[in-house]
């Protein structure tokens, strides 16, 4: 693939909703480029079971999922590449984007880097990251098996964490900030009736205790400004994700949250560039609805294509 030689269409990104949009844009004899990034196949690639997508009663892992995506998308043309976008140039046509090894020009974009977790900006958290503190409960659960722990949150995120920690530790403390979790009402459900789960009301961490590893989290009750100390092995992040933007910084509308605005029909405020997923979606974040954009996504670039006499 030389530099100078154009593409139809480059997708920036490859977790569900990237890959559904090389999906349809290889059906449609695109021939999309795909830029893996540097989390190749997307969060699901750290999820343990899937049970919620369709067409898998029994579950499926996230790996595998991905792994059958993938191979889908290469069925109809989709060529795959282990590089990371770092550079974007949205102001001209063709488009620009670099990587650690070319140059790539292309007609339509589509950006579907997704998001990553968000860490508590603590000094003391960041010190002892991967010493007890992670923000992935499908990555390093299994490193905590009959321990005491604890997942900080109140979401859907916290609450999936610590349901999956369970199988591992001996009690998961969830610490909230809030008298009540805003995670959907069957996480809550899954919560209260697992005995393992003990919740923290009202309560922030203010410093992660330890030297060599974590020991135990010091807490702060928001109501009467109280401090305690909660002697716990491993701390999970489970306060949301923020959007990977960072180099369509200045290239592309985005709200103050760093996602990508889009219209209904997922068109970005440059003409022939598009997004999808979690990049652009900060309400739903799931699986199905990341492929669901993607697919909307390459219908757009195709109709793009067609009227611009490009494809």
């Amino acid at each position: 693939m030389p530099d100078s030689s154009p593409e139809k269409i480059v997708i920036i990104g490859s977790g569900p909703a990237g890959l559904t949009a090389a999906i349809y844009t290889g059906r449609a004899n695109l021939k999309p480029l795909v830029i893996e990034g540097n989390q190749p196949g997307g969060q699901l690639t750290i999820t343990t079971e899937v049970e919620n997508f369709p067409g898998f009663p029994e579950g499926i892992t996230g790996p595998d999922l991905m792994d059958v995506i993938k191979a889908q998308a290469e069925r109809f043309g989709a060529v795959i590449i282990s590089e990371e976008a770092t550079k974007v140039d949205f102001s001209v046509r063709l488009f620009r984007i670099e990587t650690g090894e070319r140059e790539i020009k292309a007609h339509a974009v589509i950006i579907a880097t997704g998001a990553t977790a968000r860490w508590l900006e603590i000094e003391s958290v960041k010190r002892l990251r991967g010493k007890g503190i992670s923000a992935c409960a499908t990555c390093d659960g299994f490193f905590f098996k009959n321990q005491e722990i604890a997942v900080v949150g109140g979401g859907d995120t916290a609450v999936e964490e610590a349901c999956y920690l369970t199988r591992h530790a001996n009690k998961v403390y969830l610490i909230h900030r809030r008298n009540q979790l805003r995670a959907s009402k069957i996480m809550q459900q899954r919560v209260s009736s697992n005995p393992k789960i003990e919740i923290i009301w009202d309560s922030l961490i203010s410093e992660a205790l330890g030297d060599k590893s974590l020991t135990g989290v010091r807490l702060k009750n928001v109501k009467n400004n109280q401090l305690f100390d909660l002697p716990v092995t491993g701390l999970f992040m489970g306060i949301g994700h923020h959007p990977n933007t960072e180099i369509f910084r200045g290239q592309i509308e985005m709200d103050e949250s760093g996602y990508i605005i889009t219209d209904c029909n997922m068109r970005t405020s440059v003409e022939g560039v598009f997004a999808c997923g979690d990049v652009q979606d900060k309400r739903y974040r799931q699986a199905v609805t990341a492929a669901g954009t993607g697919c909307m996504a390459a219908l757009e670039v195709e109709k793009h294509l067609e009227e611009y006499q490009f494809s």
